[in-house]
């Protein structure tokens, strides 16, 4: 969350925000209330010094009617404290319902608009798509000719958007959880294999909301518990009400773990196979750093993220994130679209990893802070996350981009000793 301040001293700002996020925000009530709760507390705080002061006066009394009456003072002056108080945990309440729905600040240079057709291409990577002399097939085609992906069983086990990796589909996944891994082990990040639940209060900090109609989380019935949908929940979680020292930062974290998703109300042949499925497995990257680190930060993350997709040579472009398609907590994001060859008559990007920094507002939300070697007191993580693959859609622009006239898949040159060869199927 933001600064409560920071929110008073720049209403305009923050309301223009809003609008550019294209999210809703009662602004104007929180103002109002944080108002009524600064005028509520100091009303508070006079009737309980007030109450100290008769309670402490009554052995003092002159006489037995005297002690009474400070009594009934007291009991009364007490009374109207706790109304009052109740009153104030009131405004607090709703206070905080609204200043958990007013979303980061963006960056000045991120595009403003309302969904990914205003997204800004800033690169592309090293690898151009290939001119094909044959018409593709995508990667379900390709699963079905290989018998590496069964979504008819995964169906009939879970439902629609579930499915079956079998034979070198196993092998891809595996040699690309491995390759992954070791890349970014080399680069300081710790393994980490975290849990695939988080208590709902961890999603909140996150800034994901387990429950209502437009949720992406799977929740637990009668539990605080949810699947979570990403490791960034259970990374940024793991350090939840911890203050840090200073020397420590930045802690960069790989996170493996399966996520699951609702991907309520997706549809269309871009949804395909396994562009979109309700469990995946991805790795992520997360790091706790210290503020002024952070933007230089958001560019390294974004640099490793395209450093993998070279070195499996897909093609790719990395695109700076619109306004209104960043998400409540991001103040900048990056998306990395690899080339599809199977999508559309003549191919199309579609996004594999994105990369974002959330400054100091999930770490607001979940109390993590480091101690500074010069001066006193704390201050606020920032706190950032990529993806370095999702594996599903790392293994689709795989499948389409290294697919042979034949119909045959070569593997990539990085991830032919994991997987064991040099081409599947012919």
């Amino acid at each position: 969350m933001l600064d409560r301040k920071f929110i008073v001293e720049n209403v305009d700002a923050i309301k223009q925000n809003c609008r550019d996020r294209g999210l809703t925000a009662d602004v104007d009530r929180f103002i109002e209330l944080d108002s009524a709760r600064k005028a509520k507390q100091a009303e508070a705080d006079d009737l309980n010094r007030r109450a100290n002061e008769v309670s402490k006066s009554i052995g003092k009394a002159k006489d037995a009617e005297e002690r009474e009456a400070r009594k009934q003072q007291g009991r009364q002056l007490r009374e109207q404290r706790d109304a009052a108080q109740q009153e104030l945990d009131g405004i607090v309440a709703e206070a905080a319902e609204i200043w958990s729905t007013i979303p980061n600040m963006a960056h000045a240079d991120a595009p403003v608009g309302a969904d990914d057709k205003a997204n800004l291409e800033i690169r592309r990577g090293k690898t151009e798509p290939r001119k094909l002399d044959f018409t593709p097939l995508d990667h379900v085609e390709l699963g079905e000719k290989h018998d590496m992906i069964d979504f008819e069983a995964g169906a009939k086990v879970a439902g629609s958007g579930f499915y079956f990796l079998k034979n070198d589909a196993v092998l891809l996944e595996l040699a690309l959880q491995r390759y992954t891994v070791g890349f970014l082990m080399e680069r300081g990040f710790t393994p980490t294999i975290t849990p695939d639940l988080a208590r709902t209060e961890i999603l909140h900090g996150i800034g994901f909301q387990p429950r209502g109609e437009e949720t992406q989380i799977y929740s637990i019935e009668n539990s605080d518990l949810n699947l979570v949908a990403t490791a960034e929940i259970t990374l940024g979680g793991m350090l939840a009400g911890e203050i840090l020292a200073e020397e420590d930062l930045p802690i960069k974290l790989c996170g493996l773990s399966h996520c699951f998703r609702t991907e309520a109300g997706a549809a269309g042949r871009a949804s395909r196979g396994l562009y979109r499925v309700h469990q995946f497995t991805k790795i992520e990257m997360f790091v706790f750093t210290r503020p002024e680190e952070s933007d230089a930060m958001l560019e390294e993350l974004c640099r490793i993220e395209c450093a993998i997709f070279d070195d499996l040579e897909i093609p790719y472009r990395v695109v700076d994130t619109a306004t209104g398609d960043l998400g409540a907590p991001a103040y900048r994001k990056y998306d990395l679209e690899a080339w599809m060859p199977g999508r559309g008559e003549a191919g199309e990007y579609g996004e594999v990893t994105s990369t974002s920094n959330c400054t100091d507002y999930q770490a607001r939300r979940l109390g993590i802070r480091y101690r500074p070697k010069a001066g006193k007191g704390t201050r606020f993580v920032h706190t950032l996350n990529g993806t370095a693959i999702a594996i599903s859609r790392g293994l689709l622009a795989i499948m389409e981009n290294y697919q042979q006239a034949d119909g045959t898949i070569d593997v990539p040159k990085v991830l032919q000793p994991l997987v064991g060869k040099e081409r599947i199927g012919g």
